[in-house]
């Protein structure tokens, strides 16, 4: 007998598929960062102590991306915030959406661009934002933009925000020990004495994370992303209970060929579609590189919720 995956299976499916991304995630950090601390030489115990010293460092940095990176995201958006009189439509759009998965009501923005494309940010739903783009507001119905608003809302419900932020800083924190490691080679910057204590095996390894870490790490932000993107499709569906409406906007926002201005590689994983338009390609290797998965995987994905829910 087949087995019918339900809404609430494909949600169950792409939680647990992050958090496993997340866990083995964070052992890479740790192994790069102990790797490196040994080939500077450090011993068994203070190379523990440097990881924790990283560790450390990478907390805060999390902390300050907690507090200030949706002000930061939504200033390089040049997106405005708007007033219930300014748009009564998609203010009482979100409200009821908002009564409906339990959420405080978001501060709501548009950005004024014709692209079709939306994002949600904010450190915790009590300090949420949805920034639509005029275009998306011109060109969809009300329930393309019913399903893209319940996907943003999820984003929010599911804390997706908090989890890039921390995956952001952990590929930040490798690119820079990298980074430092290879120009203590190249640059002179190494202390003889304490590379004469270093393992030339752990040398060799810090060599090959060196040159290697960044590019896994990278590969694993990108997964995570394009799971929460799943995430939020399906939990987005509880929403509405109408997975054509989400469906039918990803198809016409993909299908838009006009590029979003202010968009860039920094803030693209965040839009609800890659605004980045004419620079995704296909294939297994290039939907590696992607921050969103492929528009028809999410849409079959959709429609295999259908009735289900």
């Amino acid at each position: 007998m087949a087995t019918v995956n339900t809404a609430w299976d494909h949600v169950g499916s792409n939680i647990f598929k992050t958090w496993i991304l997340m866990f083995f995630f964070s052992l890479f950090v740790i192994a790069v960062v102990y790797i490196i601390a040994r080939a500077w030489g450090f011993d068994g115990a203070t190379g523990l102590s440097f990881v924790g010293m990283a560790l450390i460092m990478t907390g805060v940095m999390n902390f300050v991306s907690y507090w200030w990176s949706d002000k930061i995201v939504l200033s390089i958006s040049r997106a405005k915030p708007i007033q219930k009189k300014d748009n009564p439509q998609v203010y009482r759009l979100v409200e009821n959406l908002c009564i409906a998965s339990g959420l405080p009501l978001p501060k709501i923005y548009v950005i004024d661009d014709s692209a079709p494309n939306a994002f949600a940010t904010g450190r915790d739903p009590k300090h949420s934002a949805i920034a639509f783009t005029s275009g998306i507001l011109e060109k969809l119905n009300k329930q393309e933009l019913e399903g893209v608003t319940a996907h943003e809302l999820s984003h929010v419900g599911n804390r997706d925000t908090l989890v890039m932020t921390v995956v952001s800083v952990l590929v930040g924190t490798i690119a820079l020990l990298a980074d430092w490691y290879l120009r203590s080679l190249w640059f002179g910057g190494r202390d003889n004495d304490r590379d004469s204590k270093g393992n030339g095996v752990f040398m060799v390894l810090a060599l090959v994370m060196a040159i290697l870490a960044p590019i896994v790490a990278t590969l694993i932000q990108l997964a995570v992303s394009r799971k929460r993107e799943f995430l939020a499709d399906a939990s987005g569906v509880l929403l509405t209970r109408y997975p054509e409406g989400l469906a039918s906007a990803l198809r016409k926002i993909s299908g838009d060929r006009e590029p979003l201005e202010v968009a860039n590689r920094g803030t693209a994983h965040l839009y609800i579609v890659n605004p980045l338009k004419g620079r995704d390609v296909a294939g297994f290797m290039a939907n590696m590189f992607n921050t969103h998965p492929p528009i028809e995987a999410r849409i079959k994905a959709l429609h295999e919720m259908e009735g289900k829910i």
